[in-house]
């Protein structure tokens, strides 16, 4: 098995419909906000990376611009969803691979902030920590603390930023 991590192009957008359809038990949600997120300004291509093998796409993670909003000021962040492995291919450290390139690709792009509703046991393994502790709040989604979790790429950026996470539109369907 020799897997390739790289930058999604236009044809692999089937390729990638296809592993999020599958790896969400053949539910077209996931696959129709990765759809939803390339029409929008939120996109950011260098952040929709796959993981291939043989020149087969077995995995895909999106990363995608939303804001937190406190009082007047904005300020751009980056959300992680989904991250989809084909189950054939679970479970051997593929998802592992794309959170840690899709987080430095983050970084070098200048965005120090990634946030995300996902699994407590899962995330914290990549520095994602709750992130109401930090004075973010998330009120479009109920969830628990344990799972709205944020991870700060640059140290002291939390210091700097407070306020509600706002997921763009496309979120919505």
């Amino acid at each position: 098995m020799s897997i390739i991590i790289r930058t999604e192009n236009e044809s692999d957008f089937f390729q990638v419909h296809n592993v999020n359809f599958i790896a969400f038990g053949e539910r077209e949600d996931e696959a129709r906000l990765v759809e939803r997120i390339r029409a929008t300004q939120n996109f950011v291509p260098q952040l929709s990376i796959i993981a291939e093998d043989n020149g087969e796409i077995i995995g895909h993670l999106l990363l995608s611009k939303a804001k937190i909003i406190e009082d007047e000021k904005r300020h751009e962040v980056i959300v992680l969803a989904p991250i989809a492995v084909r189950s054939d291919y679970q479970k051997q450290g593929i998802g592992k691979q794309l959170i840690h390139e899709g987080l430095n690709r983050c970084k070098e792009l200048g965005y120090y902030l990634v946030l995300l509703i996902g699994h407590p046991s899962y995330y914290p393994k990549f520095g994602f920590r709750p992130a109401r502790q930090f004075g973010l709040e998330l009120k479009q989604f109920e969830v628990p603390d344990e799972v709205f979790m944020v991870c700060e790429l640059k140290e002291n950026e939390l210091k700097n930023i407070k306020g509600e996470l706002e997921y763009p539109r496309a979120f919505f369907g």
